[in-house]
């Protein structure tokens, strides 16, 4: 009905240009879609560290053979010729320096099936292997190849909890699960009793099991406290990691990994682990699963929350939860580090502390958001990693 219109009755004059009028928009919009242009925050989420992880692996299966028959001209049965089927590929986990931490390993690894057996004495195409690596893809003779890679230190327990692999150096690799065999086709089964044979196997089915990753050390320093001590605040205040803060407890639930940058180049990896609860050690408040995190730690780091009365009972209770766990867990390299020492009641607090602690442990009062003693933590921090890299490492898992 508008097709005969004139164009200045579509459209009215702007500074000198047409501008579609309001009911030929409206018109327009009912045949044809609009996109939408709402702005979204850019606010960037922090991702969450992951050193612990159930995976199923799954080799793939083997290629069938083929039972076929050859027909030449002037020799209609010429016998069999049914190849044999390809192998199965396996799910391979390899080390590697550039990653460090496990969250990009799917949680089901299947291994490519090999392909079955042709006519004409073709043998099908051997799988590729699946090598474990990191977020990106590679092609590789015009075969594409799964690859992400587990962080070195990464060793596997199966459902049994014994210990199947260790992978403690750059590239060594664990096969987790091997693919299935390739068929035989019916030519194999030729034989002077069976001229014709019509029997052919079928492809091996890979294996199939449950294994679970763990890494033997996540960070150089962790920090443990009790919920709301400041943990995620001043993991924020020494490195650019952005964890979650809030007014309320629990708000970290995964431990979040920052990175102390040194002028010389040095980088010290820091972990903040999710708050602890009295009877961690009887698995009160995913216990089992905080503590796990903090025996993966070279030093410690006691984050004690100043604004509470008898803040050295928070240190005493951590100190029990940890020996509870493990034996000799606190006694790790550490230091006290006293947060919110910016409040009114924290110097009355601090001076309990200092009275309880005496000698056998060094203080650093601190202010994870008013940045106070900042940059003397950062430097105790560096003198305590230089010092453990003269120690031995941490033993290896049982």
């Amino acid at each position: 009905m508008f097709a005969h219109r004139p164009v200045w009755l579509l459209c009215s004059v702007n500074k000198g240009k047409l501008v579609p009028n309001a009911f030929n928009v409206a018109l327009r919009s009912k045949s044809s879609s609009v996109k939408r242009v709402k702005l979204r925050s850019e606010k960037a989420q922090a991702r969450h560290f992951v050193d612990f992880k159930q995976v199923r692996v799954v080799g793939g299966s083997g290629g069938n053979g083929c039972s076929s028959f050859m027909s030449l001209f002037g020799n209609e049965w010429a016998g069999p010729d049914g190849g044999d089927g390809g192998h199965g590929g396996h799910v391979i986990f390899e080390a590697d320096t550039g990653v460090s931490s496990l969250s990009a390993v799917a949680s089901t690894l299947v291994g490519q099936n090999g392909e079955k057996g042709r006519s004409k004495h073709c043998t099908g195409k051997n799988a590729q292997h699946n090598i474990i690596k990191l977020l990106f893809k590679s092609v590789w003779n015009n075969l594409l190849k799964t690859v992400t890679s587990v962080p070195i230190g990464t060793f596997f327990r199966d459902a049994s909890s014994q210990v199947v692999a260790d992978l403690a150096k750059q590239k060594d690799f664990f096969i987790a699960a091997r693919g299935g065999a390739g068929g035989k086709g019916n030519y194999f089964f030729l034989s002077n009793e069976n001229r014709a044979p019509t029997t052919y196997e079928e492809g091996g089915v890979g294996e199939d099991r449950v294994l679970y990753a763990e890494l033997r050390v996540i960070a150089h320093f962790g920090m443990v406290g009790f919920p709301n001590a400041g943990k995620s605040s001043l993991l924020r205040a020494i490195s650019r990691a952005t964890p979650k803060v809030a007014s309320y407890p629990f708000t970290t639930l995964y431990p979040h990994l920052g990175i102390i940058e040194y002028d010389d180049y040095e980088q010290v990896a820091v972990a903040d682990i999710p708050g602890l609860l009295r009877g961690a050690h009887l698995n009160y408040g995913l216990g089992f699963s905080f503590l796990r995190h903090i025996e993966r730690c070279r030093n410690i780091l006691f984050v004690i929350d100043l604004s509470l009365d008898n803040s050295w009972e928070q240190l005493e209770d951590l100190r029990y939860e940890l020996d509870q766990y493990e034996a000799g867990l606190s006694n790790r390299p550490h230091v006290v580090v006293a947060n919110k020492i910016d409040l009114p009641m924290a110097e009355r607090n601090l001076k309990e502390l200092e009275k309880f602690v005496g000698d056998r442990s060094k203080i650093l009062p601190v202010s994870a958001k008013r940045k106070i003693n900042i940059d003397r933590l950062v430097s105790h921090i560096r003198d305590m990693h230089d010092n453990s890299l003269e120690s031995s490492p941490i033993s290896s898992a049982n």
